[in-house]
């Protein structure tokens, strides 16, 4: 099976799982899940040829693991970036490591200074557990700017932390003065941190 017809399949997944199920007359749970005959038989009907073979190679190759099939092997699901009002997956709260990363480039620096870290469209920020995941993440939408989160300190201060089946997490918001900005040249703190970060 090539790559190309992975990555098509896969995008695909991730527009009708993650952002417009009713665009194919697909029916999401509220935990997200799919019936995949369902999903072959709506995908059919708009023009897209969709098997189950294709299906779980295309789970099987995403690297960051962004879907899920049910241990029944009936059902499918994203495991996080959902912007339809339809699905409200119910993660387990979780208490982070001391710091998360987050990826973004740098025309949205000048917002993310002035408001923090917002979920937008979708249903959280998304953050990781190293810098080259963050960087990935980054060099998708432009120059890449990583962004070190004080998420234990946001933990204990009432912030809710959630773990996604990929290992992403997951969280409402990161104000801005739970965030530093890495420098990518020296690989260590930028000198734009906020006063109240440093203490």
């Amino acid at each position: 099976m090539n790559t190309e017809r992975l990555n098509e399949t896969s995008k695909f997944l991730s527009y009708v799982l993650r952002h417009e199920p009713h665009a194919i007359d697909l029916e999401l749970d509220s935990e997200g899940w799919a019936d995949i005959e369902c999903l072959i038989a709506s995908a059919a009907k708009y023009g897209r040829s969709l098997d189950r073979a294709l299906i779980q190679a295309a789970v099987r190759n995403s690297d960051k693991k962004r879907f899920s099939i049910s241990n029944d092997g009936l059902r499918i699901r994203a495991a996080q970036g959902h912007s339809t009002s339809s699905v409200r997956i119910q993660h387990i709260e979780k208490e982070p490591p001391e710091f998360l990363y987050h990826g973004t480039t740098t025309r949205f620096l000048t917002s993310i200074r002035q408001q923090g870290l917002i979920a937008g469209s979708r249903h959280h920020v998304h953050l990781s557990t190293d810098k080259p995941t963050a960087i990935a993440v980054g060099q998708r939408h432009g120059q890449p700017v990583v962004l070190r989160i004080f998420a234990l300190r946001m933990y204990q201060q009432g912030f809710k932390f959630f773990k996604a089946e990929n290992g992403v997490w997951l969280t409402a918001e990161v104000p801005t003065n739970s965030i530093v900005e890495e420098d990518q040249a020296t690989n260590s703190s930028s000198d734009r941190e906020t006063a109240s970060a440093k203490t």
